[in-house]
């Protein structure tokens, strides 16, 4: 069989690829260990300078948990008295999202179909998503009597607002891609035949950049959305202390002077 999620390493981008197209890349339990096994690595991995997170096959991104496999589950628990099924948020979906969300790198998702509850959700984890024109992203939970989950109650009203993300919560619907570059969601649509070269340019350029500043600008961020306006300039200085302190601030100003495009080394 398979491996269900592939994970690859060159010049510095890692790419992840959730590897089960016959299913719409669903998860299950064998294929969510496998993606957070491979999000921590590259989190961690100080080679790895940018992450690419993509899907095999033309139809789906990943449209969340595989049912079939939840069906059995759910009844080997009634039959135990167990909840074991629902511990699949604490053991799997939020490693995997603060792995994403948390890396010292930017991560790139690449939407190339439906991307559907924690499918959703990761892709909003990433840092920049690129969406092919026949993508789509529905929340889901709702309409399977489940609540949200993968991290996405706290990225969705972030990037498209409350009311909004409460309506697309409480009425799951497929949203296209145009309607996902309107709210927000997608940052970049391309024809679907493109996507991949697409995706994989701008992540290879991200690997290639100043890693330490967009570390910085990642916490920058996420720390601003939760701060005041005087503790926000404070970690400002804080942080672009540490990045004026980078090899490749110096190599940046450097190149500049010279005229030259810099090459950066991430450090």
């Amino acid at each position: 069989m398979a491996d269900t999620v592939l994970y690859e390493v060159s010049d510095g981008l890692a790419t992840i690829t959730l590897n089960r197209p016959e299913a719409m890349n669903a998860l299950n339990v064998a294929a969510k260990v496998a993606l957070r096994d491979a999000v921590q690595s590259a989190a961690a991995d100080e080679a790895v300078r940018a992450v690419l997170l993509t899907a095999a096959g033309d139809r789906a991104f990943c449209v969340g948990q595989d049912l079939k496999e939840h069906i059995g589950l759910l009844a080997a628990d009634r039959e135990t008295g167990s909840r074991q099924t629902m511990t699949t948020v604490r053991e799997h979906y939020n490693p995997i999202v603060r792995a994403l969300a948390g890396a010292r790198k930017p991560v790139v998702a690449a939407v190339n179909g439906v991307a559907a509850g924690a499918g959703f959700g990761f892709a909003l984890a990433a840092d920049y998503r690129i969406v092919a024109d026949t993508a789509s992203f529905n929340t889901s939970f709702a309409g399977v009597a489940l609540t949200a989950d993968s991290g996405i109650s706290w990225t969705l009203p972030r990037v498209v607002g409350p009311a909004r993300a409460a309506d697309l919560l409480l009425f799951p619907r497929s949203i296209t891609a145009q309607d996902a570059y309107e709210l927000g969601i997608a940052n970049r649509v391309v024809p679907a035949a493109e996507l991949r070269a697409e995706a994989g340019k701008v992540a290879r350029a991200l690997a290639g950049g100043p890693t330490v500043a967009y570390a910085a600008l990642k916490e920058a961020v996420a720390y601003g959305l939760t701060h005041s306006l005087e503790e926000t300039l404070e970690k400002e200085d804080e942080l672009q202390t540490r990045a004026g302190s980078s090899e490749d601030h110096a190599i940046a100003v450097q190149a500049f002077v010279d005229k030259e495009k810099p090459k950066y080394l991430g450090r």
